[in-house]
């Protein structure tokens, strides 16, 4: 499974990493370099673009120029789904995205996103900083030839679209829907044809009926891409990705090269375009609600024995991967690390929050 020596073997000689090393010359050798980062977002996609510039800008800006980060939006040097590819090849030195995407790589790619029915952002980042998760996703990398960090989060994801209102699990058998990661998987196994799309393409195909319904982020960013022009009905909470991560993955060579100093900066980047995107998302998606609902659109809330389905299926597509030694550690972590937080979350914040609002009226 070690893929990295593959993927170096195959990188040498190729065009891409030929030209890299000359242009790169003269820059490396004034003690300034220009990296590449590719990302799986269209150029200006509401929230998950701005977390990719977020930290790309903040990169340039904390080493003065030393490292410059030229960000490609998907499609401008290659499409959003070859990312990991160009990344680990040497064709491009960073990428910026949810690793979910990547699911086909190693199953395990999933958790540093978001898994069917899993943690929310705070649980994430409780397992991530204080738990295994950074040396999970370290592991992982490892074997691809990559150096990742958490830079970004959309909080918890709606339900998405539908063309018509879901009242039971067997609604969704046949229902063409786009859902990427476990979440599509675990859906597929209600009867769902699944597709995985970028997000760019997302409009278009629910406009055209290529697909019946979708789910994208979050009323902000929905709002933003513009689906309540198609149609108003609205599931305003979903099981898929209650607190989706979006990562930065640095092609292992190129990060390792770095100094100590600039190290340093690009996790401190990182953690800092988590946080400030993740706000950035939940400061929104309040008002943008009010608006689609002035609208027409109709929030609703999927039934309890819908979400008794999300469960089951979450749990089938678990218990397939759990086969894999990598993805069970993961796993077996991941979950013990998700009921101690939300143990503590619930009898606090989530107490709170309900009296709190009770009160106020």
């Amino acid at each position: 499974m070690d893929r990295r020596s593959f993927l170096t073997k195959a990188a040498v000689g190729g065009t891409a990493a030929a030209a890299a090393t000359t242009l790169a010359a003269p820059l490396y050798a004034q003690g300034k370099r220009t990296l590449t980062m590719v990302t799986t977002w269209g150029r200006g996609l509401a929230g998950v673009h701005d977390a990719a510039q977020r930290v790309a800008d903040t990169i340039t800006a904390m080493t003065d120029g030393q490292l410059t980060v030229d960000l490609k939006a998907a499609g401008e040097l290659v499409g959003a789904f070859e990312v990991f590819d160009a990344v680990t090849s040497g064709q491009a030195d960073m990428y910026h995205g949810a690793d979910y995407y990547f699911v086909g790589q190693h199953p395990g790619y999933a958790f540093f996103t978001s898994v069917p029915m899993g943690m929310t952002a705070q649980e994430l980042v409780n397992w991530y900083y204080h738990g295994d998760g950074a040396a999970f996703h370290d592991e992982l990398g490892e074997i691809f030839g990559l150096k990742s960090f958490l830079a970004g989060n959309t909080g918890a994801q709606a339900g998405g679209w539908f063309r018509k209102e879901i009242t039971s699990a067997e609604d969704f058998n046949g229902l063409k829907f786009r859902m990427p990661g476990l979440g599509g998987k675990a859906l597929g196994k209600l009867g769902a044809s699944v597709q995985n799309l970028p997000g760019g393409e997302v409009y278009q195909a629910l406009s055209s009926g290529a697909i019946d319904g979708t789910e994208w982020i979050g009323p902000w960013a929905d709002e933003k891409a513009g689906f309540q022009e198609i149609t108003k009905i609205y599931y305003t909470a979903g099981f898929h990705e209650p607190g989706a991560g979006l990562s930065l993955a640095f092609n292992r060579e190129v990060y390792d090269s770095f100094t100590p100093t600039q190290q340093k900066i690009v996790e401190i980047a990182s953690g800092e375009a988590h946080q400030w995107n993740l706000a950035q998302f939940l400061a929104n998606n309040s008002a943008a609600l009010a608006r689609l609902q002035a609208a027409g659109v109709k929030a609703l809330e999927f039934p309890e024995n819908v979400w008794d389905a999300f469960a089951g299926a979450a749990q089938a597509v678990h218990d397939e991967n759990l086969g894999d030694e990598i993805y069970k550690r993961i796993y077996d972590s991941y979950i013990a690390s998700m009921k101690s937080s939300s143990a503590w979350i619930k009898l606090s914040d989530g107490a709170y929050t309900a009296q709190r609002d009770r009160t106020l009226g």
